[in-house]
Order: structure tokens, then sequence, then C-alpha cells
């Protein structure tokens, strides 16, 4: 009897000792993947684009007054951006083929009509923005030079290239890569000539301004 009670309890010995073997190795630690985040968007660097879009404003001469003009222009844009924190510096320049143009008919020299035209329009521009990530809100303001064309029928034609200034205003967002598209906004004022080879026995002060609202899309380097 003495010997089967040691006999079982050696046999419980062993058993725990087992389990306990079993319970010292636990298994391996879960694997949890790391969150990926996305680079914040950097939008220091040279750019070229092209933009495009649609032209109101108005013309004045002196034997006529102020009528409206409107048309479209399109071209190419070249610039540069430094990005400080979330403040982007930046200049930029564009030159567009344009057809803006408008007319009036009223009494003594305008009485076959009076038409103002700009055929190209050009601005160079410094740019400031706040950048949230991939959008870029911005204040632009600069020097404007365009072709403004006063002609009567009959008469012929005078050109003027006028230098003023442009401001306004817009947004930028990138799209994928290197790739951004934006859409803006430009008031420009290109003063005023006096035209007097073509514009009747009178001569004309001729003015010409424009609201613009063009889309473009940039390449950055």
């Amino acid at each position: 009897m003495k010997r089967l009670v040691l006999a079982l309890a050696g046999v419980a010995a062993l058993t725990g000792s087992a389990a306990a073997a079993d319970l010292a190795q636990p298994g391996p630690a879960p694997y949890y993947k790391a969150p990926v985040y996305a680079p914040v968007y950097n939008w220091s660097g040279f750019y070229i684009g092209v933009n495009g879009g649609g032209a109101w404003g108005t013309s004045t001469w002196t034997s006529a007054g102020g009528f409206n003009t409107s048309g479209g222009l399109v071209g190419g844009t070249v610039g540069y951006n430094y990005q400080i924190n979330q403040v982007v510096l930046g200049v930029e320049g564009d030159i567009d083929w344009a057809d803006i143009s408008g007319s009036i008919s009223t009494g003594g020299v305008c009485g076959f009509g009076c038409t103002t035209k700009d055929s190209w329009l050009s601005t160079v521009r410094g740019r400031i923005g706040y950048a949230a990530d991939r959008f870029l809100p911005y204040v632009t303001g600069g020097l404007a030079l365009g072709d403004v064309q006063a002609s009567l029928p009959g008469l012929g034609s005078s050109s003027s290239t006028n230098t003023g200034w442009t401001v306004g205003g817009g947004i930028e967002f990138a799209i994928a890569g290197h790739w951004t598209a934006k859409a803006e906004y430009l008031y420009v004022d290109l003063g005023n000539y006096n035209c007097s080879i073509a514009c009747g026995a009178v001569t004309q002060n001729v003015s010409f301004n424009a609201n613009l609202f063009r889309g473009g899309i940039n390449y950055r380097f």
C-alpha cells in the first residue's frame, strides 16, 4: 500500500511539472502594423504650366464714354515658390494670347462704332499663400502689360503696349505627384493712351481694364 501511494504521488508530481512547463511558454506576441503617415506636401520649387479663362471689363473713349468688353485668353505660366513652415512666398509670370474686345456706336466720332481690343496680356506678380497640406489659398499682385488697340471703321486702327497693375487671389491644390491645379481671379488695369492717328479728328483718350477668371495646370520640379 505504501508503494502504491508513493507511485501515485510521483505521477502527480510529473504531471504538475509538465503543466507548469506548458504554462511557462506563452505564445508569440500579437503583431500590430504601424500606421502609415503621408508626408506633408511641400510647395517649394520651380514650376511651369498652362492657363486659360475668360475676361469681362470696360473701355472708355473720350467722346463715347464707357462700354463693356469681354472675351477669352489662354497662355503659359512660369513661377517659383519658397515655403517657410506654412507660409508660401512666390513669384509668378504669365503671357496669354487674348481676344478681349467691345464696341459702341454713338454720334460724332463713334457714329459708325468705336472698338477697343486687347490681343495679348502678360502679368508679373508676387504671391503669398498659406499651405494647408495639399491646398494653397493665396493673394497676388504686381505688374500687368497688354496691347490696347483702338479702331474706327474706315479710318484704321491704332495700338499701344500699355503698362498697368493687377491684383487678385486664388486657390491651388496638389492633384498627384508634381501636378497641381489652380483657379484664380485677377483685376487688371492697363491705364489709357492717346489715340490720334486713326481715331478721328479729335484725339481720343482710350482706357482698358478687365476682370479675369482663369484656371490652370502646373508641373512643379
